[in-house]
């Protein structure tokens, strides 16, 4: 079969990559470059050449069996790192990284901190309630992380300075937004990466080289049927196949896989189903601005504090989430 695959990003190049087993596939990107939220940059810091992902950057054992068979089969390396998480509030000049016991205390004064202390306790007792909660399907569906924490009478500490930084984090949304997510959702999420216990987490993996090493292996079989700048602007379905339109004019195929974002795949496609316009409509999407950096002054005062992922507390509740990785 004559296959079309609109985006290049996993999801697309895996497709591609095992259809080309059998069939002749041909992959439309839009943008200049394969991998989609695989993107690696390189930058000279220092005399120094560093590969740096500003998109997909880290793996784990738990969650990623399929693509670590994946890389496995390519032959492509990986190597150990960690996700360790800090909180900086430059207003009370709060600080921390949660990666062990010298970290979580890099703000020595925290150490005689009846506040910070009561945050350390209702971490804990979170990570033991809503497991059990969730176990015991005590979680009602539309209960949110607001409402739970309220319910159960969590400190403010705990709330501004962990649970919601931690989430507005993850999921690239405003504190206020947070407070309205899915507590069944937020505690199976957290459950499945490890968040919610103290010793018991998964080994996090980089790629060597910048998360793009795997890209050129993975797209070897069907290198030649990627068609970059290449946008597609409507897709038609008829008894026979499929009709594409793209930058590259009008085409036939016997079918195709939507390999982008669901409010994409719903724009492009002529006269879709009641069923097919409300779930790839269901799913709300944000903007985000990546800037690449090397101000540290957006990171904590102490190095101790340093982590992977930096929370950088401050300005109104419902701004965009503010990181450094």
């Amino acid at each position: 079969m004559r296959i079309a695959i609109i985006g290049s990003g996993i999801a697309g190049l895996t497709c591609a990559h095992l259809l080309s087993r059998k069939h002749e596939v041909t992959v439309f990107e839009a943008e200049q470059w394969v991998g989609g939220h695989t993107h690696t940059l390189d930058v000279v810091w220092k005399g120094q050449r560093h590969a740096i992902d500003t998109g997909f950057i880290v793996f784990n054992d738990w969650t990623y069996p399929n693509f670590i068979r994946l890389l496995d089969q390519l032959k492509v390396p990986s190597q150990p790192t960690e996700m360790s998480f800090s909180v900086h509030d430059p207003m009370t000049g709060l600080e921390y990284n949660g990666h062990d016991l010298n970290t979580l205390f890099a703000q020595r004064s925290n150490l005689v901190s009846p506040g910070f202390w009561g945050m350390i306790r209702d971490i804990l007792r979170f990570n033991r309630q809503a497991l059990a909660d969730l176990d015991n399907q005590r979680i009602d569906a539309s209960t949110t992380l607001g409402d739970y924490l309220q319910a159960n009478r969590y400190g403010q500490r705990f709330i501004d300075h962990y649970i919601v930084p931690m989430g507005s984090a993850i999921w690239s949304m405003s504190r206020a937004d947070m407070l309205h997510f899915p507590l069944e959702f937020f505690v199976r999420f957290c459950r499945n990466h490890g968040l919610l216990s103290v010793n018991q987490r998964p080994q996090w993996r980089v790629i060597k080289g910048g998360s793009r090493s795997y890209v050129a292996p993975l797209c070897r079989p069907f290198a030649e049927r990627i068609r970059l700048n290449c946008k597609v602007y409507r897709v038609s379905r008829d008894e026979g196949g499929v009709t594409l339109v793209s930058a590259a004019g009008t085409e036939r195929f016997d079918n195709v896989v939507f390999a982008c974002h669901s409010d994409q795949a719903l724009a492009l496609l002529e006269s879709p189903s009641n069923q097919e316009r409300a779930i790839l409509s269901a799913i709300d999407y944000a903007s985000n601005d990546v800037v690449l950096h090397t101000d540290t002054r957006l990171l904590p005062r102490r190095q101790r504090a340093w982590a992977s992922w930096n929370y950088r507390l401050g300005g109104p509740e419902r701004a965009p989430a503010a990181l450094t990785y």
